[in-house]
């Protein structure tokens, strides 16, 4: 009998991952399609995953796939001719590659079956999640960018957004997708009929936000085609002037990627400009912050003396610590 899930310690596993020689590809994917039994799905695609070595997290429920995965070099093919093979709709199903990519990314396979492939909130039975708005290119989103009259909105979360994002777009402050999808809705009720492009890391998330404004009543609604991932690719190829600044966070062992040199976040702790994500040492606290170097070994990698004093002296009752908008953000990393 197959073992259909991992039984080595994530210590070990990262570091088997660190040592590796082998080159590796990291990448990310998603396709809305019907699953009728996910849990079949999930437990014969591990199989055939684990088999090449594939490093990652994949979420399945009845309503498609969402992956972010570190994959062989040499088993690329190999592993794309699995993925093709268990659906006809994955045949043509587009990888987000990874922009700057050291192959260190991820060093556990973990499949998942959820109720949704990326949690929404959403439970209106008359939504239609393929009702979205129009893809854009890299080269029609520099064009509306300059347009007075179009709305950027960044449909990631607030730390995501504040170590980089495109110019001029309007943050949604929140930590989670489902709280954002209401905050969007109501932040711009009163601009139905404006030109809305909305982006995300990949795609997954501003494309159903972009199918839930349709739902709510908003007339012209893009939103960025690969998210920004694939703008930043598309750009270069093309020499078009890349309108993201400074880093491009990702919820993977590298937690970000240099999209330009430009800094725009302070580190938490004493706010000179940094934009290097960590987690809180003090594992029952784990907060992300933003950490300079000097920061990082003046707390020896607590995000505070409170956490570094909870964790030394266990007894002391454990006060949480807090994060740019309030919210005790846990490791972004599963």
């Amino acid at each position: 009998m197959s073992i259909l899930h991992n039984r080595i310690s994530n210590k070990e596993l990262r570091a088997r991952m660190l040592a590796e020689s082998s080159p590796r590809i990291t990448l990310s994917f998603y396709k809305y399609f019907v699953i009728d039994d996910p849990k079949t799905f999930r437990d014969n695609l591990y199989i055939q995953l684990e088999k090449l070595k594939v490093f990652g997290r994949i979420y399945i429920a009845k309503e498609g796939i969402n992956a972010q995965m570190s994959v062989p070099k040499k088993n690329f093919s190999a592993f794309k001719e699995v993925l093709f093979s268990f659906a006809p709709e994955l045949m043509h199903v587009h990888f987000n590659i990874a922009l700057e990519d050291n192959g260190k990314s991820f060093w556990v396979l973990r499949l998942k079956v959820r109720k949704r492939i990326v949690a929404d909130g959403i439970d209106d039975k008359n939504f239609d999640p393929a009702n979205v708005g129009e893809y854009l290119q890299a080269d029609r989103v520099n064009q509306m960018i300059e347009d007075k009259d179009t709305l950027l909105i960044d449909m990631r979360n607030d730390y995501e957004y504040e170590v980089g994002h495109f110019k001029n777009a309007i943050e949604v402050p929140s930590k989670t997708f489902r709280e954002q999808l209401i905050m969007v809705v109501k932040m711009l009720e009163n601009s139905k009929d404006k030109h809305i492009v909305l982006y995300c890391t990949g795609g997954i998330r501003c494309e159903k936000a972009s199918a839930y404004m349709k739902h709510n009543g908003f007339k012209n609604i893009y939103h960025i085609k690969g998210g920004i991932i694939e703008y930043v690719r598309t750009a270069q190829e093309k020499k078009l002037p890349i309108k993201f600044i400074g880093k491009n966070f990702v919820f993977d062992e590298r937690m970000g990627e240099r999209i330009t040199n430009d800094v725009i976040a302070n580190c938490h702790q004493c706010g000179i400009p940094c934009d290097t994500h960590t987690n809180c040492k003090n594992h029952f606290c784990h907060l992300l912050l933003i950490h300079c170097l000097s920061c990082a070994i003046k707390f020896e990698g607590y995000c505070s003396k409170n956490c570094y004093e909870n964790l030394k002296f266990p007894n002391k009752e454990h006060k949480p610590q807090y994060g740019r908008y309030g919210n005790n953000i846990k490791s972004a990393i599963i």
